[in-house]
């Protein structure tokens, strides 16, 4: 196939503004005569719903798989292609070797977080487009080297923060900006997830399968760590709560309130963040706080300013947002608004006592399909979650741990996303690179 149309596309594919806006339309590829090739990288917990999620699209193939464990590739090859009768894709520990294929056209990124910003990078230089997992960055920096790649290397890249493509979830929105519960001033975001103890720690042998170079990456090298078991304590899962890998549940779960919320108050760059956080349960190997309580302030487009907080927690729970594992609640001047869910919404008025269920929406969406979508239209501004917003979203998970980690107020210069005097806390906005794993100040 010529240029064009593989790394191009025909820019004349008929889809319609309803269809890419939800992520669910039968988008006709005209004239094409190939398949969108994927690589899947990071084959283990999200990455599986990659795998499921590009699969079940016309006109997709995922071609490759990719992870530094290469003990994975033959559960995920038999899983998602030899028993659904598809061709047996190929393997690869080293995603630079990936990213250098001439034949994939996109990037599915399912890593630990410390690599998404680098591999999303690499990937608009090798001019492929990009479907990232949340958080798109490990460090504020990160996102802006991401925004620059993706303006100078024209590339598609979608956030991996699906309840925006959701049509319950943007009826929702919508209502909020068209004044449906009135003056929306504040949201509250919770996020709980079943966080057990992981147990005590020691340095190790990396299993002799598993490439622990590649999968430390920008991380400064580490020792690997066993569990009481002598089996890895971070690696496959735990390594959101590393600093050097993960950004804690603040990160992992809260990023998608942190989004929707930032998404209903119509705000960008926080001016003052303030946050509390500890490890109030288990004397175990985890680093990141288990528990926090962080609250930001905004501007709103209005000029007024807008709050929105953030609790954290691992264990037992009463249920706040109609979810009872996570959500966000809207307040408004009228009335108020619940989304329990990435699917959609309950908006009530009157007051605690009288408010009534007036509406609702738990209509889903295909967030992968509005990523396909989009790379054959080659229309970013169709994306439901493009660089920027995953960016902004991202962002205050980092203030927030930052700001905890200093135990102090963070005042924020919403122009340069720096905290104003404050070298403590700025040096925790980046980090110090891995050669030759490194982050570039220009893209």
């Amino acid at each position: 196939m010529d240029k064009v149309t593989r790394r191009g596309f025909v820019k004349g594919t008929a889809a319609t503004t309803a269809g890419l806006l939800l992520g669910t339309s039968k988008t006709s590829w005209a004239g094409a005569n190939d398949r969108i090739r994927i690589a899947v990288l990071g084959i283990n917990g999200r990455g599986k719903s990659h795998l499921s999620g590009f699969s079940a699209l016309d006109g997709v193939e995922v071609t490759t798989l990719c992870d530094p464990d290469s003990r994975l590739f033959k559960p995920r090859s038999e899983a998602y292609f030899t028993k659904r009768g598809k061709p047996a894709p190929k393997v690869e520990q080293d995603l630079r070797r990936v990213i250098e294929d001439k034949n994939i056209d996109a990037i599915s990124i399912a890593t630990p977080n410390h690599w998404h910003s680098l591999a999303t990078i690499w990937a608009c230089q090798a001019g492929k487009d990009v479907y990232v997992e949340k958080p798109m960055t490990h460090n504020i920096y990160e996102g802006r080297k991401v925004i620059d790649a993706v303006k100078k290397y024209g590339r598609i890249v979608q956030h991996g923060t699906q309840l925006r493509s959701s049509a319950g979830f943007q009826e929702g929105i919508k209502l909020l900006k068209d004044g449906f519960i009135g003056d929306v001033y504040m949201a509250r975001c919770v996020c709980y997830k079943w966080r057990p103890s992981i147990g005590k720690a020691h340095p190790g042998n990396p299993p002799k399968e598993l490439d622990w170079n590649i999968w430390q990456g920008p991380a400064q090298e580490q020792p690997f760590m066993l569990n009481e078991k002598n089996e890895g304590i971070y690696v496959p899962y735990y390594w959101h709560w590393v600093w050097a890998y993960g950004n804690g549940d603040i990160g992992n779960q809260g990023v998608h309130q942190l989004d929707a919320a930032r998404w209903g108050l119509g705000v960008d760059v926080p001016y003052r963040c303030a946050s509390m956080g500890g490890m109030f349960l288990w004397d175990d190997a985890k680093e990141v706080f288990n528990v926090s309580s962080s609250s930001f302030m905004f501007k709103g487009p209005d000029g007024k300013d807008k709050m929105m907080t953030l609790e954290v927690r691992p264990w037992y729970t009463n249920d706040e947002s109609g979810g009872t594992t996570f959500g966000v609640i809207f307040y408004g001047s009228e009335g108020y608004m619940s989304f329990p869910s990435y699917s959609g919404y309950k908006a009530y008025k009157g007051d605690t006592a009288t408010g009534k269920l007036v509406k609702e929406n738990s209509q889903g969406g295909d967030h992968f399909l509005n990523f396909i979508d989009c790379m054959r239209t080659r229309k970013p501004e169709s994306l439901n979650a493009p660089a920027r917003e995953g960016h902004y979203s991202s962002a205050l998970s980092h203030y927030a741990l930052t700001a905890a980690r200093v135990n102090r107020v963070l005042e924020i210069d919403t122009k340069t996303e720096q905290v104003k005097n404050d070298d403590e806390a700025n040096r925790m906005l980046t980090r110090v690179y891995r050669a030759p794993f490194v982050v570039p100040e220009k893209v």
